[in-house]
């Protein structure tokens, strides 16, 4: 009986295993280590990305070489987008539990959202160009796309002119889920309005529309641009921690061991 009452009392004691990421000194760990893997998963991806892209993937019958620059516009879209939504969560989880950690990562994804936004747009105009003779129409998803920039660009101007910290955590959470509803209109944009922007060469519905080593070039990139994302995060999420917790032991003696 009171062996039972060992365990049990063991059993209560023992923390949820996804509530550990809350605990700063344990997030920092996974971060740096999760940060190292996905780097050097991202590049091994890219070379293998861009092989497939450049000497395997054939010439576009109407567009020539110039489709090539899809094997950066498209991941960098879709993470634009994946990572806005990914702030939405995260904020949501601030919310309800009041987790710091949350937060940082709200905090981490912000400038990695807004360059790989920016990414896409510049890049799609310079695929616009060849295509449709121009670098910017007020299309349906390049206007949407170009407010989801803003987003980004506002919510770095607030965290950095409100002095708060918490009042500042409370903006860039309620700012991220709000601003979320701007994702679906971005999907879904080509299907609800007449544009010029090409729909979706890969579909559930439709399956896959592209030659096979086109779309294994964008999927290797897809993954490499995931990948890259997931290390700056992280990395980044990490530095932010490390710098709120500066004034702890465990923080300082942390810094001293990387230093030595």
């Amino acid at each position: 009986m009171s062996n039972q009452m060992s365990s049990s009392d063991q059993a209560q004691k023992k923390p949820l295993s996804w509530r550990r990421f809350a605990s700063p000194l344990y997030f920092q760990h996974v971060a740096k280590r999760g940060s190292i893997i996905a780097l050097i998963i991202a590049a091994v991806l890219g070379v293998i990305g861009c092989v497939y892209g450049f000497l395997y993937a054939p010439v576009d019958g109407v567009q020539g070489n110039s489709y090539r620059i899809m094997f950066l516009h498209v991941p960098s879209s879709w993470m634009a987008m994946i990572i806005y939504m990914a702030m939405a969560f995260w904020s949501l989880v601030y919310l309800v539990w009041r987790t710091h950690t949350s937060i940082l990562m709200v905090r981490a994804m912000v400038p990695t959202g807004a360059m790989m936004c920016l990414l896409s747009l510049v890049s799609g105009a310079i695929w616009g160009k060849p295509t449709w003779g121009t670098f910017w129409v007020w299309d349906a998803r390049l206007t949407s796309m170009l407010l989801l920039l803003f987003l980004y660009l506002g919510l770095i101007a607030l965290l950095q002119s409100i002095r708060s910290e918490q009042r500042a955590n409370l903006v860039a959470a309620l700012w991220s889920i709000v601003g979320a509803v701007n994702v679906p209109i971005i999907y879904f944009s080509v299907i609800w309005w007449n544009t010029l922007h090409q729909g979706a060469s890969i579909s559930m519905s439709r399956g896959i529309s592209i030659h096979p080593a086109m779309f294994y070039a964008l999927l290797f990139m897809t993954f490499a641009a995931w990948a890259y994302a997931i290390a700056v995060i992280l990395k980044r999420a990490r530095w932010l921690l490390l710098n709120k917790y500066a004034h702890s032991e465990w923080a300082q003696q942390l810094v001293l061991t990387e230093e030595d």
